[in-house]
């Protein structure tokens, strides 16, 4: 605790993985913001994500293209193929049970993320596969990689410019405000207009883009990846998600920057075996004192 080059260390690790959390958080809380339902395959989205950007990044590396255009290809191949499973998985498995108890929903979820785990593995390998880092060495910033690398720099930076423009594009664009509507009142929006099926799917679309990217990121930092990786990730940021308030952008964000912050000192300082016990001992806490999250809203029914 007295060595505070350790100590900020541990702050700018717990940073990078809060930033991840965050982006697979979002699309979480931007899905039950609207239908109150949580998607249990979106950790399979950003794995889905990481894996078309190896095998983008593989095919175009064998045949000789430049390191850049590789990158940006790679990202852009995997946030197109994770959008297009995330409105498929929408259609196929939430769509036909909107109307359908919750519980079928939730049964309904948890099959699909089993099917695109299971999926992934059959069609992969269910073994670790070695990812070579998209993102190079900045000169620029070689004083200060002691401190901070630049693959954990881009994921921070990639982060905050996200969420400045999701935020805009909630708060300022067409689209933005019928998702709010419709989060208010999915009937009253379709009485004024509003097509709720397409912002439903506009909003799955959105939160796998979001995912997909931070698969990207997290398999750049990391350097390996397998079909199982979504699951473990999906659930830690679902408990970032309710920490912060689900339903709540600016609480998904702040949740996953607790919870990353906090898990990097636990491993830091006590035991790294003990890591998911204590990511999983928050959100029971949580869920006991203050079930609505730090930014969440406690609605009040009236009868």
């Amino acid at each position: 605790m007295a060595d505070p080059v350790y100590f900020s260390g541990l702050f700018l690790s717990g940073l990078t993985r809060g930033s991840i959390y965050a982006l697979i958080a979002l699309g979480y809380t931007m899905v039950y913001g609207i239908i109150e339902l949580i998607n249990f395959a979106h950790g399979e989205i950003y794995m889905i994500g990481a894996m078309t950007s190896l095998i983008v990044a593989s095919v175009l590396g064998l045949w000789g293209w430049n390191e850049a255009v590789i990158a940006i290809l790679a990202v852009v191949f995997a946030v197109v193929y994770s959008c297009a499973y995330g409105f498929t998985v929408e259609k196929i498995a939430y769509k036909p049970l909107r109307n359908a108890p919750r519980l079928s929903a939730l049964i309904s979820a948890i099959g699909m993320s089993l099917f695109l785990q299971n999926y992934v593995m059959l069609a992969q390998t269910p073994e670790f596969l070695p990812y070579k880092s998209l993102i190079p060495d900045f000169a620029f910033w070689e004083p200060y990689a002691h401190i901070i690398t630049s693959v954990e720099l881009t994921i921070i930076v990639t982060t905050v410019i996200i969420m400045v423009q999701l935020g805009m594009l909630i708060k300022f664009t067409r689209m933005g405000k019928a998702m709010r509507a419709t989060a208010q009142d999915k009937v009253m929006s379709a009485l004024v207009g509003i097509n709720v099926n397409n912002v439903i799917s506009t909003t799955f679309v959105i939160g796998s883009a979001t995912a997909a990217i931070g698969g990207v990121l997290i398999a750049c930092h990391v350097g390996q990846i397998n079909f199982y990786i979504g699951f473990l990730a999906g659930l830690k940021a679902f408990i970032a998600a309710v920490l912060g308030g689900i339903g709540s952008v600016p609480g998904a964000v702040l949740g996953s920057l607790v919870l990353g912050i906090s898990e990097s000192y636990f491993t830091g300082y006590f035991r790294s075996e003990y890591e998911d016990v204590f990511a999983f001992a928050i959100l029971v806490i949580i869920l006991i004192f203050r079930p609505s999250g730090i930014l969440g809203r406690h609605d009040t029914q009236k009868v």
